[in-house]
């Protein structure tokens, strides 16, 4: 299918609601970020908005792709591995890099630290 007239119609819908989906979710994690108090809720919203948002854009891209092309396209899904696997680590790094920061600086919004001895 070299033409974009040619496209089924559940086809289209189906693309259009998932990238719209997506795009929603991934609005969401941006709107959390600019709303939420804390450093520590921040970084959740738009890791969740990033993960969940960009599985149903792949998804919709790989739809669209694989109708259009006549053959399956997984660039797709390698570039979700990607994100999947990159955007939790990032998020784990950053927490804990700002939880040693605010525990050197002696802030009163963090736990202290876990005493391994005491368990």
């Amino acid at each position: 299918m070299s033409d974009m007239a040619e496209m089924p119609v559940a086809v289209a819908v189906l693309v259009g609601l998932l990238v719209v989906g997506g795009a929603a979710l991934t609005a969401a994690g941006c709107l959390g970020l600019a709303r939420l108090g804390t450093f520590y809720e921040r970084i959740h919203a738009p890791t969740l908005g990033t993960s969940f948002g960009a599985l149903l854009v792949l998804a919709g891209s790989a739809v669209y792709f694989t109708a259009g092309g006549g053959r399956l396209a997984v660039h797709e899904v390698l570039i979700f591995v990607f994100v999947s696997i990159t955007t939790p680590v990032t998020l784990m790094l950053l927490a804990q890099a700002a939880l040693h920061r605010d525990r050197a600086e002696g802030s009163d919004e963090v736990p202290p630290p876990i005493d391994s001895d005491a368990a």
